[in-house]
């Protein structure tokens, strides 16, 4: 989701206003930012990552949720909306209104041009404070790629890229796997979107990607 105006409430305000709002903000520090709505590609992808995560859950403890579900990182108080949520297991809640979710397992984001600095940068730093957290998953929508970041035992971050339509992106610790065939679903670019500009992605024998 894109962000745009900002406002200073504390906390407990942000969240008053949240629950009747009609549309979706985050909160950092004081600052509330109103979230725009997706693009068309977007919420396709979207679509398409719910529809192929479903089936695979089912017979598992855990449950994939869209961009309505709040989540808050507690160390730093960020409250976002993430595209895609896996929760795993029971999942706990910041109050009696359980509506904001403290403990994702797998969190997807769908990049934009106008935040994929952010999903990158400080937003997936504040992601890896989430001591539940085994994934993350950043999804292009201008081209098939597919970029996915596992935390190790020792709290580092292994990155593997998968792309184009071929490709099969593989979570394990769900134990799902999610084609770039069916991610990317019903999803048409302008030709000039799929090149790929100062980025060579090579194919190493075991099926991982890596930027060269």
């Amino acid at each position: 989701m894109e962000t745009q105006s900002k406002m200073h409430l504390t906390p407990e305000e942000y969240l008053a206003l949240e629950r009747e709002a009609q549309t979706k903000s985050e909160y950092y520090r004081g600052e509330v930012f109103a979230m725009a709505g997706a693009s068309f590609t977007h919420t396709t992808i979207s679509f398409n990552l719910l529809v192929s995560l479903a089936p695979q859950l089912k017979q598992r403890s855990c449950t994939a949720h869209g961009s309505d579900l709040r989540v808050k990182v507690p160390p730093t108080g960020l409250y976002t909306y993430p595209d895609i949520v896996v929760i795993c297991g029971r999942p706990q809640f910041e109050d009696r209104h359980r509506d904001t979710l403290m403990n994702p397992t797998v969190i997807i984001e769908i990049l934009s041009r106008s935040t994929e600095g952010y999903d990158r940068g400080e937003k997936f730093a504040q992601y890896r404070m989430f001591e539940s957290l085994t994934d993350y998953v950043l999804v292009s929508q201008y081209r098939p790629l597919v970029e996915h970041f596992t935390r190790q035992s020792d709290e580092s971050w292994l990155m593997k890229s998968y792309s184009g339509l071929e490709a099969i992106l593989s979570i394990p610790f769900i134990g799902c796997e999610l084609p770039l065939a069916e991610i990317y679903d019903q999803v048409e670019w302008p030709e000039e979107e799929v090149k790929i500009t100062g980025i060579r992605l090579v194919r190493e024998e075991s099926g991982d990607y890596e930027a060269s």
